[in-house]
């Protein structure tokens, strides 16, 4: 082969290589922003397919009866009903901003063998035992790998005690920790495939990437709302970024491959 052809075959692959190893978007709480949607709503989920996010963020509580539901904070609606002391039937039928009721893990699952483009990146949400974290872990498992999602299905906590329960009952499950608690190195050793830290960490210590990749962790980062962070973190070259503003992270990247930026 003449050099010629040869550097321009070098040349394709490393572009080639760098867009495969293009930083992913994922929607926190969905996209939520969208028209129509509300933070953890099932049309939040059907956007970020649309949009054609690679992952749509939830979180997942359980009720005091065992039902999961899909919701960030502790307490939900005008009254602050604390979830895990709840039975469903007390909140079931309060409404999100949307006008959806408050989605249970089962709808939202439903909904996500639907998606054709986007995998879902759970978090499971503290509780206030370590019994009750691990009884929504072990449910939470139980149900995807029953719906057949296991590959769809990313799992982040910033509860240990959850992470390492993932570590033992889900042993080919992506894993991330979301708490800025451990190194790099500590995350590694307790098994868990990824970091999912704020953005801020990495902004302290920008050698964090390189330390989790030679570790053989992925690296996520939350949640980057602006385009200067956006570019920050794809800097950095973190494998996952997610944020309140998928379309404009997806414009910042595709401008980037438009000038040769990975």
């Amino acid at each position: 082969m003449k050099r010629k052809n040869l550097l321009a075959l070098l040349a394709f692959l490393v572009a080639t290589a760098a867009l495969s190893a293009q930083t992913q978007v994922i929607a926190h709480r969905g996209y939520w922003r969208a028209p129509g949607a509300a933070q953890n709503s099932i049309v939040s989920l059907q956007r970020a397919d649309q949009i054609k996010c690679f992952g749509s963020e939830c979180d997942v509580l359980q009720t005091r009866d065992g039902v999961l539901v899909v919701h960030h904070d502790a307490h939900i609606g005008p009254d602050k009903i604390l979830i895990e002391e709840a039975d469903y039937d007390q909140i079931k039928d309060i409404a999100l901003s949307n006008g959806e009721t408050v989605p249970t893990l089962q709808q939202y699952l439903k909904e996500l063998k639907k998606c054709k483009n986007t995998l879902l990146v759970l978090e499971i949400k503290e509780h206030s035992t370590d019994q009750k974290m691990l009884r929504a872990t072990r449910d939470i498992v139980k149900m995807v790998n029953r719906m057949g999602l296991k590959k769809k299905v990313y799992y982040i906590s910033f509860m240990p005690t959850i992470c390492d329960e993932l570590v033992r009952i889900a042993p080919k499950s992506q894993v991330a920790y979301l708490s800025n608690q451990m190194t790099p190195r500590q995350v590694k050793e307790r098994g868990y495939t990824g970091v999912d830290f704020h953005y801020s960490q990495f902004q302290k210590n920008p050698l964090w990437v390189r330390e989790c990749h030679e570790l053989g962790l992925n690296v996520n980062v939350w949640t980057v709302n602006t385009e200067e962070l956006m570019n920050q973190m794809l800097d950095l070259g973190v494998d996952f970024i997610t944020t309140d503003y998928p379309e404009v992270l997806q414009k910042v990247i595709f401008e980037r491959k438009l000038h040769g930026i990975f």
